[in-house]
This record gives C-alpha cells, structure tokens and sequence, in this order.
C-alpha cells in the first residue's frame, strides 16, 4: 500500500502537520521513537494555552487525538532510509519497506553541548539555551552565559532581560573594544577565567578555584540534523555558525519536490509554538500538493 504522506518525526510539528492531513481522511504514517529535543525539561512555557505543560503530556495528548482518525498509522520505529521521487518515495523502518507520495521531515536536531563536566546532566533542568522559554523562571537571578564562540555575544545582550547576566568566554572568544562597550551598556559583567565544571544546581567551578552561583546558566550549544534522511533525499541544507537545518521555503517546500520540512529541521531557530506553525504549513501544502500538484 502506498500512503498519502509519510512524516518522519513524531514532537511538535510532525503531529501538527498530520492534523490537517487526517482531517482531510488522507492516509499518514507517522514515525516516531519519541525522542523529543526538550525531553530533559520538566516544563514547556511560551506555547499559547499550554504555558507550563509538562512537554511529554502534550505530545501525548496530541497523539491520543491523532489516534482517533481512522486514516493515521503510528510507527513506533526509526526511519533508517529514505529514497525515489514524489509519487514513489521508499522509507525503511522497523525491519520492511513504506511506500508514499509525499515525506515530511521533521526529525528535529541534536544539541552539540560544550564538553564540561555536570553540564549535560542539568540540560534542560538548569542549564538552557532559550531565555523566551526559561528566563522568567530564574525571577530576574543571576545568569551564567556559558559562551560556545562569538555567537555567544547575541545571546550575552539580549538575556538582562531576565537578569543580571555574567559572560563566562571559556576561552572561546575576546570581545573587542565595541563589543566590550555594549556589554557595558548592558551591565553585562565579563568573566575570563575557564569553566572547570558544574556543581550544584547552576554553579561554576572556574579554574582559578573560585565558585560562582548562579540561578540558571545558558549556553549556545551547535545543533545537527538528528537524521541523515534529508542528506539521503538530497534535500539542501543551510549552515548558520551555530545550525545545520533543511532549506525550505515559506509553505515548507524544501528543494526536492514532494518532500517538506518542519520544525527544527526546517529553521534555524525553533520553539514548541514555532514547531507547530510549522508543523500545520506542511501539512497543508503537503496536501496541497497532492490536490493540485507539485506546483501548489
């Protein structure tokens, strides 16, 4: 059997883009292992009417929903290859062969975290990369920035928002004199010394042995598809200094016909609220596209 569309991905977008298409009694095959990007947070906070929902009981509760379409199969599996053209695309997973017209890809990223020792295991707990999704939290605190290169200097100015912020460098860049003067301006404090590790919920053991609390730290970690489907597709992928994501245009085309992107693997900045808009896009023009052509 050859399903309408197959959607790789089962988190925020690839649920939103199955929506449409179910309601549209289309046949979707969702693949899905469950391992969301913000699956180490106990809260996601931004998205409109789910503001605090435990991230893992709103895929749940989206998903119940989807299973209520008779035309939506859940394929709880991984999708190990992926080949043809729209019309006759080949997906692998769980051990055979699936067959559709049309892929969505949103198989999200995986975060390049910097290499010190107890930051990994506060990820998403205390230690974040998105201040619109955890800086309220920290209740104006002080803000350990963990700098991962220049890029680093964006995230440096825009987080006294949330509090009194102190740019660790690591080691991994030095502002020059402009710079210097806008974190100033910010009243962002510099801090020179590397990062040994961290302790507690959000404290910096620095080199020269001194320990700065924090109540929450931030970091610009480097993303990277999490699956190689798009490079196998031949889709094209744009490169930021810090994201690798899909090409895509505004409905979530990408540049192979019949194949769209959505969520993190189609932006380069992503969030549980931009995931969904996302998510819908494709799956109206994946549906689009088989009423009205590749053209649509």
């Amino acid at each position: 059997m050859t399903h309408d569309v197959a959607i790789v991905g089962g988190s925020y977008a690839g649920l939103s883009a199955a929506l449409p298409l179910a309601r549209a009694r289309r046949s979707v095959l969702v693949f899905d292992l469950g391992q969301r990007r913000n699956r180490f947070a106990p809260a996601s906070h931004g998205f409109f009417a789910h503001d605090g929902d435990a991230p893992g009981d709103m895929v749940r509760q989206a998903r119940e929903q989807l299973a209520r379409y008779a035309t939506v199969q859940f394929v709880d599996a991984a999708v190990t290859q992926a080949s043809g053209q729209a019309d006759a695309f080949e997906l692998q997973a769980a051990g055979q062969a699936w067959s559709a017209r049309r892929i969505v890809l949103a198989t999200g990223v995986v975060d390049q975290l910097p290499d010190i020792p107890g930051l990994q295991a506060r990820w998403g707990r205390s230690v974040f990369h998105c201040p619109y999704c955890h800086g309220y939290e920290l209740q104006l605190g002080r803000i350990g920035l963990i700098a991962t290169g220049p890029e680093s200097l964006h995230q440096a100015l825009l987080l006294p928002e949330w509090g009194d912020v102190t740019l660790c460098l690591n080691g991994r860049f030095e502002p020059d004199a402009a710079a210097l003067a806008q974190l100033a301006a910010r009243g962002v404090t510099v801090e020179r010394a590397l990062v040994q590790a961290v302790e507690d919920e959000a404290t910096l053991l620095l080199a020269d042995g001194r320990r700065e609390v924090f109540a929450g730290l931030f970091t610009a970690p480097r993303t990277a598809p999490a699956s190689p489907l798009a490079q196998q597709l031949g889709c094209l992928l744009e490169h930021t200094p810090i994201t690798q994501h899909v090409h895509t245009d505004a409905m979530k085309h990408t540049t192979v016909p019949g194949v769209f992107a959505c969520g993190d693997t189609g932006r380069a900045m992503g969030n549980v609220a931009l995931a969904v808009g996302d998510g819908a896009i494709a799956g109206l023009a994946a549906h689009r596209s088989l009423m009205f052509g590749l053209a649509a």
